[in-house]
């Protein structure tokens, strides 16, 4: 794996509230800091608005998280971001993701085992990935089973984790180590 090209920061680098808040975010995600966190703390303001925002989309959005995780898990695999395919398999445990979900989600909106709602939405996923937009057909799948409001919320998510996969990629952020053992 290639060298960071901004390695992950310290206290210094980042402030004690990123820091901090990088931390917690281990604990949370069964995992040391994440790098992820500690690369983008280095510019502290942004990282902090970045925060909320990416806040509001997961873990405070009003998608439910199976689903939330289930879109971030496409577009990581689209995307070919193992660290944030990885650290979505983690958290999408927690919500509901199982072994199963994550196996098929390569295949995407065809696999067998997707409600018709999971469908429409992995469906939009690959069309704003290939094509940065819905098309109508695409769009109506996801208004059979979305509000207005979800459908808001699931382009804003899903165009996220894009941006973000490629953030990761030119970055060359690694992924997060283990917690070490009795380390809290």
């Amino acid at each position: 794996m290639p060298e960071p090209r901004i390695p992950p920061g310290g206290p210094r680098e980042v402030g004690l509230p990123n820091w901090a808040a990088a931390q917690i975010a281990g604990l949370v995600g069964g995992t040391a800091a994440p790098n992820l966190f500690l690369t983008l703390g280095r510019h502290r303001r942004l990282f902090r608005s970045w925060g909320r925002f990416a806040g509001r989309l997961m873990p405070r959005g009003i998608l439910p998280r199976r689903e939330t995780e289930l879109v971030i898990l496409r577009v990581a695999s689209l995307r070919d971001c193992a660290y944030e395919f990885e650290h979505h398999v983690r958290l999408g445990r927690r919500a509901g993701v199982d072994a199963d979900d994550v196996a098929r989600i390569g295949a995407g909106p065809a696999a067998d085992g997707w409600t018709p709602r999971e469908r429409a939405m992995l469906a939009a996923v690959d069309h704003m990935h290939a094509h940065g937009d819905l098309d109508d057909r695409a769009w109506e799948g996801l208004r059979r089973h979305l509000s207005p409001r979800e459908c808001i919320e699931l382009c804003m998510l899903a165009a996220h984790y894009e941006m973000l996969a490629t953030v990761i990629t030119s970055l060359r952020i690694q992924p997060d180590p283990p917690r070490r053992r009795g380390s809290r």
